[in-house]
């Protein structure tokens, strides 16, 4: 009798150990807040903003990178495999990359029409929807839209208020904190949209090229008029022919500055420069394509900056 209550009392004693050690454990804490994963370090931010301490969020693709093309790791796996929801932005943005991964992590929660994934791309206003058939021959056309929608801040404010929804179904329990964050984030980027529309109001109607189609959301927003392309065609690398098209078209409409995403070769922006005297400026189309930009309102005081400069520097 008496080795039984011994084996009773030390039994209750490993269990108070047991469940004191997990409530003091890093990994038992961060058990109880959403583990989140998204595609891009945009929505990220935004899930960040919307999560605050209650959630862990990792991004796959690094916002230096082209998010069209990123090499799948065994490491995202292991982060698929854990997460409570997926955050992706559609619109076959990460169509050569992605799919094979949720597949591959067997987590049924986050397979698409899962409770635990989410495009955030039902949320925002979509630009560019091709009408008629799509081929290959026009190139990298998503038929779907243009997926560089999270450019224009008011989709941010959407996508965020799909975000704090979505987390509330999953986390019943925050969803007080979940909207609590949602309207100081809605209340700060009003604030900040007025401070960008007031830099940006003397240069609305002025004409740019870009490298890829990544700014109509951007040049919608702000009332920049973007009349061409360094692509030829989305994807498709510049041809000389294409090249010299677009520099007679920009001393015809007097354009001078081109905007080049940081992932793409700077060898013909620079020439298309010299040619036409236009200032050539390498923007981020995401948080993290440079190590100061660190959310969301950073991304536009960054690429606001720039374009401010060198509307100036070419008046």
């Amino acid at each position: 009798m008496e080795q039984a209550n011994s084996i009773s009392r030390f039994s209750t004693a490993l269990s108070l150990c047991l469940l004191a050690w997990a409530m003091l454990s890093p990994s038992a804490a961060a058990a109880r807040k959403l583990n989140v994963v998204t595609s891009t370090t945009d929505m990220a931010a935004l899930a960040q903003e919307v999560g605050g301490d209650k959630v862990n969020v990792e991004s796959i693709a690094k916002g230096y990178q082209d998010p069209h093309f990123v090499e799948a790791k065994p490491s995202f796996l292991l982060k698929l495999r854990q997460a409570d929801l997926l955050i992706s932005v559609g619109l076959q943005l990460e169509i050569g990359w992605l799919p094979p991964l949720i597949t591959q992590s067997g987590n049924a929660k986050i397979q698409v029409g899962g409770p635990g994934y989410l495009d955030a791309s039902q949320f925002a206003e979509i630009l560019e929807i091709p009408q008629g058939t799509v081929t290959r021959a026009e190139g990298d056309v998503h038929p779907l839209g243009n997926p560089h929608y999270w450019l224009d801040p008011d989709n941010g404010r959407r996508i965020a208020k799909g975000i704090a929804g979505k987390f509330a179904a999953i986390d019943p329990e925050d969803a007080g904190y979940f909207q609590q964050r949602l309207q100081d984030f809605q209340q700060r980027l009003a604030s900040a949209e007025q401070k960008w529309d007031a830099e940006m109001k003397p240069y609305r109607g002025r004409k740019v090229v870009t490298y890829h189609r990544s700014f109509p959301n951007f040049a919608k927003r702000f009332g920049l008029d973007v009349i061409g392309y360094v692509e030829p065609r989305p994807g498709i690398p510049p041809t000389p022919s294409h090249t010299l098209e677009l520099v007679q078209l920009m001393k015809r409409e007097n354009c001078k500055v081109v905007l080049v995403e940081p992932y793409f070769d700077l060898k013909t922006p620079q020439s298309i420069g010299r040619e036409t005297g236009a200032q050539v400026v390498v923007y981020l189309p995401s948080v993290g394509g440079e190590k100061q930009v660190t959310n969301y309102f950073e991304l536009f005081d960054y690429d606001i900056g720039l374009l401010t400069k060198a509307f100036q520097a070419t008046q």
